[in-house]
């Protein structure tokens, strides 16, 4: 079995507050980018394994998140031993949601290739035990997304016909050293509300809590997002707590040449 895990942008990411577990209460959209994706291929086999390719990753095989994904369901139910490819095309520390995806697409293949009849609200109880948002890729769908950004409402948000940009720099920005730099507060408009406005008003409206202390550690990133919107994007953001930052743009823009050395991907978005 093969498929093709996506990638998704974080549009818009409000820090609410800290919560008693330690981490934060958030809301954010998830959007997919379905032209943005990992190539993932599991063959039944003697044994366990997992084979990488593509991006390098430093990450041993036990770690890796579609291990993690497979033991997961193996520990409930009985299956076949699988050797995994995972051809690795979306950039890691970037917001992208990669290994996320990939973890919640051997998921949803195992459960269809081994018949283990699990419907969706049990395939995402599985996959948050993964990480907060792997859940979202189950169903992969446009969601607006809140808790600790694992708790999913819908949204009538279609992006379809948008011309994207998405600019990953060589900078890798943690989780934790994002978090480090945030004061949590309420925004004194929801996004949900915001995200019901016209894509052009966003500029002004819909921000990344994220964005004044990385790009205060890499300037780099900000000036990336800067670079958008004088190429003429309607709305720019960096994509989660991660270094990657993308453009939507009304018609087909080209600026790979603007972005050398850095990891480009455009595409319309469906």
């Amino acid at each position: 079995m093969i498929c093709f895990p996506n990638a998704k942008i974080n549009i818009g990411l409000n820090i609410l507050r800290r919560r008693p577990d330690r981490y934060h209460d958030i809301e954010t959209v998830f959007y997919p980018l379905a032209g943005c994706c990992d190539i993932l291929e599991a063959v039944r086999s003697d044994a366990y394994s997992l084979q990488l390719s593509g991006i390098g990753m430093e990450c041993p095989t036990e770690d890796n998140l579609v291990t993690k994904a497979y033991r997961l369901l193996a520990a409930d139910f009985d299956l076949p031993p699988m050797q995994i490819y995972l051809h690795k095309q979306i950039p890691f520390g970037a917001g992208l949601g990669g290994g996320s995806a990939d973890a919640a697409f051997l998921l949803k293949k195992l459960n269809d290739s081994c018949s283990l009849g699990l419907d969706t609200a049990s395939l995402q109880a599985y996959a948050a035990r993964l990480g907060a948002d792997c859940s979202f890729f189950i169903r992969n769908e446009a969601v607006f997304a809140s808790g600790r950004g694992d708790v999913f409402s819908d949204i009538s948000l279609s992006l379809q016909g948008y011309w994207l940009v998405l600019v990953k720099p060589d900078i890798s920005v943690s989780t934790a050293e994002a978090y480090a730099g945030v004061t949590p507060r309420l925004p004194h408009r929801s996004l949900q509300e915001l995200i019901n406005q016209p894509v052009e008003t966003w500029k002004d409206t819909v921000v990344n809590d994220f964005e004044p202390s990385v790009f205060a550690l890499h300037p780099l990133i900000g000036r990336i997002k800067q670079q958008m919107y004088e190429a003429g994007a309607l709305y720019a953001s960096m994509s989660g707590s991660g270094s990657s930052v993308y453009g939507l743009f009304r018609q087909e823009t080209h600026l790979r040449e603007e972005f050398k050395g850095c990891y480009y991907w455009a595409g319309y978005l469906s």
